[in-house]
């Protein structure tokens, strides 16, 4: 197909590979056995921001992050590649599948390290939503992609519905951490707003700090969902990254994570929710192996209310069954979650 942008005909592309060398500065601590998962997710933004503007020819911004399962850690010095491709357009939406995989550069053999779908949508000059050109699946490939990425409207939905039905008060006595700085020019991307990539991992290093405090282990992300976008984020803007635990398992930490950000002047209590996520987390040894999680007794019917919204939001995941996006490539060894 071709379309026009600013009068120069164009045939866009509906998918975009990147490859790069994962380097020791994807690692976020030392003796840690891999990438941590905010850079992982910072790669997937970034596969997926370049898969939407070259679709739709205009800018485009992150609205949604879901389903997100880390099954193994990407060793500093493999070859990664991220593949980004649409399997589903709506009026200004793009709905884009993004895998993650990574191989010895010695043998070049990639594997899968997870995957998720991602949400953009196009902007115009005045920072409203414009119409995007229409995806239409040729393949039965490309058509079972797009069943799978619509049969996860109705539960995206609902996650979000249940995570907004939370509040978060002093009356909580779940292990928190609050992670306050300054947004700098180097945060932002070419349209002047920080990337959702960055604004991801500032969630998993605030997150990654409250399971550490708790657990006295090293943890990694298994798991993160429901990253909802409700406003951009400027240079200069105060962020404050809250994550706080609301329940363990046998070897997981559920923790939930809310992203404010506004003008600095007007102080830390009134800063607007930018982004919210659930994450789900494992301590390690130092050869990566799961350990058990240290245990969290709600105390307050508050801890109970937000423990309940863990189970909540895990049955929601199960009753709604979305399909698969990606066909198996191997068994990989995975995190436990429980």
């Amino acid at each position: 197909m071709t379309d026009t942008v600013n009068g120069m005909e164009r045939s866009p592309s509906p998918e975009v590979t990147l490859r790069f060398m994962a380097a020791p500065t994807d690692v976020l601590m030392q003796g840690a056995n891999g990438v941590h998962g905010g850079r992982v997710l910072e790669w997937i933004d970034k596969g997926a921001y370049a898969c939407a503007v070259g679709w739709s020819g205009a800018y485009c911004v992150t609205a949604y992050v879901g389903h997100i399962h880390f099954t193994r850690p990407i060793p500093s010095g493999h070859v990664v590649e991220v593949r980004s491709r649409i399997a589903y357009t709506g009026r200004s939406s793009m709905h884009i599948v993004n895998e993650v995989l990574s191989a010895d550069p010695r043998e070049l053999i990639f594997t899968r390290a997870c995957d998720c779908l991602v949400i953009f949508v196009a902007m115009d000059e005045n920072r409203r939503s414009t119409p995007v050109p229409h995806f239409e699946p040729r393949t039965d490939e490309e058509r079972r992609v797009a069943e799978a990425a619509l049969s996860r409207v109705q539960l995206r939905k609902a996650i979000e519905e249940e995570m907004l039905k939370q509040s978060y008060t002093e009356s909580g006595t779940g292990p928190s951490m609050v992670h306050r700085f300054m947004a700098k020019p180097t945060d932002v991307n070419w349209g002047g707003n920080v990337h959702g990539g960055t604004a991801m991992e500032w969630i998993d290093e605030a997150a990654t700090a409250c399971t550490m405090a708790w657990s006295g282990e090293q943890t990694v992300a298994v798991y993160a969902g429901g990253i909802r976008f409700y406003r951009p984020v400027h240079i200069g803007d105060l962020v404050e990254v809250e994550a706080r635990m609301i329940r363990t398992d046998t070897r997981s930490m559920a923790v939930t994570v809310h992203l404010r950000a506004g003008d600095p002047r007007e102080g830390t209590g009134n800063l607007p929710v930018a982004l919210h996520a659930s994450m789900t987390y494992v301590g390690v040894d130092l050869d990566g192996n799961p350990l058990n999680a240290r245990p969290f007794t709600p105390v307050t019917p508050e801890d109970r209310r937000l423990e309940q919204h863990a189970v909540t939001l895990r049955e929601l995941r199960r009753t709604y069954s979305p399909q698969p996006m990606f066909r198996p490539l191997r068994e990989e060894p995975q995190y436990p979650v429980n």
